[in-house]
């Protein structure tokens, strides 16, 4: 049997864009000899569509795209190959279900219900969807292919939940008479996860007997990532894959023997720096902007965005605004003129100092009169907000998106100015601890060509100097808050782990009133999360979506 997994990157809520341009993709297949050509998970309204499940005529318009796209198929000559391909769809009794719809001769043959519903991250199907309840099995070129969506393979043994789920809808179609398993995906990109899919996927083949094919969903879509990974996992343990991250056609001969993967998983900063670029340049695209502008201090965490936006768009498409103050160092300058002129971005200088002084006096005087100082924080934040204020004009004037540069420390801990250094519409590394940052940019420099440049993209002061806002005469981060090597520490075990203060203590070794001092901060600065850009997920518990804590709560409970 001869099979296309095929990668196409959907728009969401285009159901006859995204038909389209599968309808022409598996005709292409078909005329190369595919027998069965496997589209994504919910590929014809595009992961994920959330509420708009629930706007009166979607699910009518994904179900009508579906049906032509079955008929263009069989006029176009597809004779009698398989195409499977994921809509959303109402059964004959009216439920809406995720289905895995299988077309042939000009019709829907067979339709699988996704039977696992996750409920957990960033996932709410039962929110929408009812769970389908038998195995579906389909005849192709001489064999028996059982339909899978995503987690009824996966059942969250790939994110490390093994006894979330008690039914294995892979073994029940075994059991039912299949010898090809095929499962339509679209999982969120996390890091560490394409190794744990193929291990599942191995696992699950070698267990039952039979071939396991999957098909990823790939690009992004606000802030989901998706890596396309299409995998081939035979009963005597071969697992192939297909390259992540490139739209087109895997190809797989079943009646050819098994051959190791072409495509070893990267290591954990090329991960992130493809997702990362993924996500840049599919906002920037499915959101109809041309260039995106940021604010460039000479700093890691500015640096290594705007060598991201560099590679996914282009270093002509991205304008870096240079903003020093009063308190900026020369060197701040220089290292943002020089990642400027590594990464080709425009740089443009605007200076806060006028800005400053005319306001911070205007203030100032305004506060005194009324009893309160503008010294201290005050002046602090009215520095990045106006640097804030400042990338928004140039948004309005240029019509560049605005990327921000705050990490996932600092977010964790409201180390970061609301209308300030938080402005703008996309996070890149928001979900990306501080030290994975400089992590990063040690990775990119070493792999310069890998990630995208001619030459290492990060100067060496930005990674090695000592890291500051610069808001006030000497100041580091590190007067404010630990080392971040002990932050991020917290912030895994808190975050990420879900751990309590004495678990967070006895994982990182740290004292219990550090802790719980730090823990406390990120509880408290919930009600500035709330507030962030899109932050790309790049992890299992990013800030967002797939985190929903309240705001007003119970201090050392929540927010």
């Amino acid at each position: 049997m001869r099979i296309a997994l095929s990668r196409l990157e959907p728009l969401v809520g285009d159901p006859d864009g995204n038909v389209a341009r599968m309808t022409e993709a598996a005709l292409a297949a078909v005329r190369s000899g595919a027998q069965l050509v496997a589209f994504p998970e919910l590929a014809v309204c595009g992961y994920p569509p959330r509420d708009l499940l629930q706007r009166a005529g979607f699910i009518e318009a994904c179900e009508r795209a579906l049906g032509s796209m079955a008929e263009s198929l069989a006029t176009a000559g597809a004779g009698d190959a398989l195409v499977v391909v994921g809509c959303p769809m109402r059964t004959p009794g009216g439920r809406l279900v995720n289905a895995a719809s299988a077309l042939r001769a000009g019709r829907v043959e067979a339709v699988h219900a996704k039977r696992l519903l996750p409920q957990y991250d960033v996932f709410d199907e039962p929110r929408h969807f009812d769970a389908g309840h038998t195995a579906t099995v389909v005849a192709c070129a001489g064999r028996r292919v059982g339909l899978l969506a995503c987690e009824d393979l996966w059942r969250a043994r790939d994110v490390g939940a093994a006894a979330a789920y008690l039914s294995d809808p892979a073994a029940e179609c075994v059991a039912a008479g299949a010898d090809v398993l095929l499962a339509v995906s679209a999982s969120p990109f996390a890091v560490g996860k394409a190794a744990a899919q193929r291990a599942v996927a191995a696992e699950a083949a070698r267990r039952l007997g039979v071939p396991v094919l999957t098909v990823n969903a790939i690009g992004a879509n606000d802030d989901l990532v998706f890596d396309g990974q299409a995998i081939v996992a035979r009963a005597d343990g071969t697992v192939d894959a297909g390259a992540r991250w490139i739209e087109g056609s895997f190809d797989v001969d079943l009646s050819a023997p098994g051959r190791p993967s072409a495509d070893p998983v990267a290591c954990d900063d090329a991960e992130r720096w493809d997702a990362i670029v993924c996500g840049i340049r599919a906002y920037v695209r499915k959101t109809g902007h041309r260039t995106v502008a940021l604010g460039l201090s000479g700093g890691i965490d500015s640096a290594v965005v705007g060598a991201l936006a560099a590679a996914a768009l282009g270093g002509d498409r991205v304008t870096g605004l240079l903003m020093p103050g009063a308190h900026s160092s020369a060197g701040s300058l220089t290292d943002a003129q020089e990642l400027a002129r590594r990464c080709g971005i425009r740089a443009i200088e605007v200076p806060i100092t006028g800005a400053h002084s005319m306001l911070a006096s205007h203030l100032g005087s305004a506060f005194a009169a009324a009893g309160a100082s503008m010294a201290g924080l005050p002046d602090e934040n009215l520095q990045s907000r106006l640097r804030g204020l400042q990338l928004m004009a140039w948004s309005n004037a240029s019509g560049a998106l605005v990327l921000t540069t705050g990490n996932k420390s600092e977010y964790a801990v409201g180390y970061a100015t609301l209308y300030g250094d938080m402005c703008g519409a996309l996070a890149p590394i928001g979900d990306v601890l501080k030290t994975d940052v400089w992590s990063m940019a040690r990775w990119a420099n070493a792999n310069h060509a890998r990630a995208g440049f001619a030459a290492p993209p990060i100067p060496e002061p930005s990674i090695t100097k000592v890291p500051s806002a610069e808001l006030r005469p000497g100041q580091a981060d590190q007067d404010s808050l630990p080392p971040y090597e002990s932050l991020d520490a917290i912030v895994r075990a808190w975050v990420e782990e879900e751990r309590t203060v004495d678990g967070v203590v006895a994982a990182t070794g740290l004292g219990r009133a550090e802790v719980e001092r730090w823990t406390r901060a990120i509880d408290l600065a919930e009600y500035k999360r709330a507030q962030a850009p899109v932050i790309l997920r790049m992890g299992a518990r990013a800030f967002g979506r797939g985190r929903r804590m309240p705001i007003v709560a119970r201090p050392g409970t929540a927010g």
